[in-house]
């Protein structure tokens, strides 16, 4: 298998996180693989400049195993946040079993464990932490869904298209003025909805957010077996 390759955006990352530590907001843009510099060449550089070669590779592994996932949206707003990371190894048994206990330190919920062969899952209602094989060792996929707030959400939008269907027909048979009252209550009722699921959401997915780099760092930081 050739030699993984990284471009100039990497190279910075790796030097930066090998010298001064790892930043968890880390990315780079793809690279075609027969450009840019190899490991071997990357700690060849580090080496020149004073930086040893086993930090040089530490901060390589820790790039390649931060993958961003995708957020989940409705409406504009985040009501997802989810954190995948790719390891070069496979997690034995007991590493699995202590990252359950601290899955359910860190969040407060005992859950559910449940296996299938290679694949492994800790589940407590919306949120979910996979353990899927790949060719190279691991994938470990978290992944949480604020299902309370979506669902004001979702409330309140469709009272506001009710409350816009109403307005239609009575405009239609002119009885609107009628229906004032109750237009404007749907209408309070639909914002309101909104609203209430809306304002938890920023907060949620940083704690969310924070939980899941941390516990991807201790994982990323396990030793080889």
């Amino acid at each position: 298998m050739a030699e993984r390759r990284y471009n100039d955006k990497e190279m910075a990352a790796i030097f930066r996180a090998a010298s001064e530590g790892p930043s968890p907001d880390n990315k780079s843009d793809d690279v075609p693989a027969d450009e840019g510099l190899t490991l071997t060449d990357l700690q060849a550089i580090g080496r020149e400049v004073g930086i040893a070669p086993d930090a040089v590779a530490h901060a390589a592994r820790a790039l390649d195993t931060r993958v961003g996932a995708p957020a989940r949206t409705f409406l504009g707003l985040r009501i997802g946040v989810a954190r995948t990371v790719n390891l070069n190894r496979r997690l034995t048994d007991e590493e699995w079993e202590r990252l359950v206990v601290q899955l359910r330190e860190v969040f407060n919920a005992r859950g559910r464990t449940r296996s299938d062969g290679s694949l492994r899952q800790w589940t407590n209602g919306n949120l979910q932490v996979l353990l899927e094989p790949t060719a190279t060792g691991h994938r470990l996929r978290f992944g949480t869904l604020h299902g309370a707030a979506s669902a004001a959400i979702v409330a309140g939008a469709a009272t506001l298209g009710v409350g816009a269907v109403v307005a239609v027909v009575t405009a239609i048979s002119g009885t609107f003025a009628e229906a004032m009252p109750g237009l404007a209550f749907l209408f309070v009722a639909g914002v309101g909805f909104i609203a209430t699921g809306a304002l938890r959401l920023p907060r949620w997915a940083r704690l969310r957010q924070k939980q899941m780099e941390a516990l991807a760092a201790q994982v990323e930081a396990l030793p080889p077996k």
